[in-house]
């Protein structure tokens, strides 16, 4: 299996490097595509000088901040040219742990996307205040039920997609950032009948730089949950493309 790991990057400059050194270590096999977004701490200096040792790390460079959704897709256009198997999501503020990227790994052979999920049984976060937990909780649950689709952490960003849901997925109709981008990505790949599974995580917090989260990226996961809910008939299976 051909694998690929996406990282968006808006200065990340000071978790980069040795998030990229701790993954190869793990898994040498791998290759990693960091998509930077122009990040005006040199970001994409960092990479760039890393990519003399290793040459299975990718950089793609965008012209300005354009939203996590958009690098998301961006990464997942570029695996798709480049024939990748599987292709993983990862931050790279280490919230998202190295150590589980090998069942990650594993479950993809069996299943069609696998989340790595803080709301199912040995699941949780770490260091978080009990607002930002409750925020996030809210926003799984409250996309759960609008949804109607069993995914208990809707929101999350440590998911795998193997190559079959990314092409048939319409990539250039996904319009959603942050959080809303999680939510319709999952739910359109759930509603085009691919199998999923969740597997519990600890997600840690960033260890250096800002959140990227915001009150205004909340509430456009709220709002959009129901205009993705009101596109489900636009939605067809595999087969009957």
């Amino acid at each position: 299996m051909k694998k690929l790991i996406v990282i968006p990057t808006f200065n990340e400059r000071d978790n980069i490097a040795e998030l990229v050194k701790v993954i190869f270590i793990l898994h040498s096999d791998v290759n990693i595509l960091v998509v930077d977004d122009g990040s005006p701490d040199g970001t994409a200096d960092v990479v760039k000088n890393m990519q003399k040792q290793y040459t299975n790390l990718h950089l793609l460079q965008r012209a300005g901040k354009q939203g996590l959704g958009k690098a998301y897709i961006a990464g997942f256009k570029w695996a798709l040219v480049h024939d990748f198997d599987f292709i993983v999501e990862m931050d790279a503020d280490w919230s998202h742990p190295p150590r589980y990227l090998k069942t990650m790994f594993e479950l993809g052979l069996k299943n069609d996307f696998v989340i790595g999920s803080r709301y199912v049984s040995g699941g949780g976060a770490v260091n978080w205040s009990f607002f930002r937990q409750l925020i996030s909780k809210f926003g799984s649950l409250y996309a759960r039920l609008i949804l109607r689709v069993k995914i208990n952490d809707f929101t999350g960003g440590f998911n795998g997609w193997n190559k079959n849901v990314l092409q048939a997925l319409d990539l250039d109709s996904i319009s959603s950032d942050g959080y809303s981008f999680q939510i319709e990505i999952k739910y359109k790949a759930a509603m085009l009948g691919f199998k999923y599974i969740e597997f519990p995580i600890l997600f840690e917090e960033r260890r250096e730089g800002q959140s990227k989260m915001s009150s205004a990226i909340v509430r456009e996961a709220m709002v959009k949950v129901w205009k993705i809910r009101q596109n489900k008939q636009l939605l067809q299976s595999p087969a009957s493309k």
